[in-house]
């Protein structure tokens, strides 16, 4: 029952994060606090792959499952880039975003494989 709970946010996360970078923030985020671009990045993708892995319910000690959502959420910034490219005039594609994507979901499977997979 608490796993469902997890699937419903890691799916609103993953919307919110679809409508986020794909809308015009020329105004900013609206909260008054500069933020970099890539921290928000690292920050987001971080959030997005640990509420998938526990989500998916990847608490056994295999590899496979934590890779493969891993694998996923860093495919779909790379589809979310693309799509910032290739559908908006106000957004761009940028290679240096994808590495910020990266950096937050390599932070979220050392987080999950030394505190949350031992619980």
């Amino acid at each position: 029952m608490v796993r469902n709970y997890f699937f419903y946010i890691a799916l609103l996360l993953t919307i919110t994060i679809t409508v986020g970078s794909l809308i015009s923030l020329k105004d900013g985020l609206g909260i008054g606090v500069q933020v970099s671009d890539k921290i928000l990045h690292a920050f987001s993708y971080c959030l997005l792959t640990i509420s998938w892995l526990l989500a998916y319910g990847s608490t056994s000690i295999s590899l496979k499952p934590t890779i493969f959502v891993a694998l996923a959420v860093f495919i779909y910034g790379i589809i979310i880039e693309f799509l910032q490219g290739a559908l908006t005039d106000y957004r761009q594609a940028d290679l240096l975003d994808i590495f910020a994507n990266f950096s937050g979901i390599a932070v979220a499977i050392i987080f999950f494989m030394l505190v949350l997979k031992k619980n």
